[in-house]
């Protein structure tokens, strides 16, 4: 009889590495459009800081970057995040301007729901 489990106690471990680490060299690289024809013109256009976290001078290299690169680059989670979402967004011919933002505003009002409400105490 087949059973799953006995299968996967035969799958060797590195073979789930092997299918994480191609998935890169799979994507496909865009065409410079528009105005955006360097990488710092990229991170220039989705804002937030981006063009002087990362450097880089290569087209290539630049849409083959992982977050693994990016994090020995020492660039923050949250800036790592955002830039890698938007290269998809990039990959996949959206416009830059459709889904370029600025990051959330900090909360001004900070309490446990109802009790402080625009910055009053009210029970």
């Amino acid at each position: 009889m087949f059973s799953l489990r006995h299968s996967f106690k035969q799958t060797p471990y590195g073979w789930s590495r092997l299918v994480h680490s191609t998935t890169t060299a799979l994507r496909p690289i865009p065409e410079p459009r528009g105005k955006i024809t360097t990488p710092q013109d990229f991170l220039k256009a989705i804002g937030r800081n981006s063009e002087k976290r990362v450097s880089i001078d290569s087209w290539e290299a630049f849409w083959r970057m992982t977050g693994w690169d990016l994090k020995s680059a020492s660039v923050p989670v949250r800036d790592r995040r955002y830039i890698l979402w938007c290269m998809e967004k990039f990959r996949q011919d959206l416009p830059i301007e459709q889904f370029a933002h600025e990051p959330k505003p900090k909360k001004k009002i900070r309490g446990w729901g109802p009790a402080v409400q625009h910055g009053k105490r009210i029970r």
